[in-house]
């Protein structure tokens, strides 16, 4: 986890989440629905526009198989990355 971490670091969790729908073959609709969530969610969240949230991330891991945790981490520090960019 700790590589990807260093690699994606100060990146939108959304960002990595595109990538790995488009990985998988997946459309962020059938995603959603698969999540039971409003697809515009997921497409907010993939353009960076809105920001993730614990429960989501926790469904959103389980469904790709992802470590618990990885998704709320990312947004962590992307949110650390815009208050720098504040001073």
């Amino acid at each position: 986890m700790f590589e990807k971490l260093s690699i994606l670091k100060g990146l939108h969790p959304g960002f990595f989440l595109e990538h790995e729908l488009k990985k998988k073959k997946l459309s962020k609709r059938q995603f959603a629905i698969s999540l039971a969530e409003h697809p515009q969610t997921i497409g907010a969240i993939t353009k960076g526009s809105r920001d993730m949230n614990t429960a989501l991330s926790l469904r959103i891991e389980k469904a790709l198989n992802l470590e618990e945790g990885f998704l709320m981490i990312l947004q962590s520090f992307y949110d650390i990355k815009k208050e720098k960019e504040k001073l």
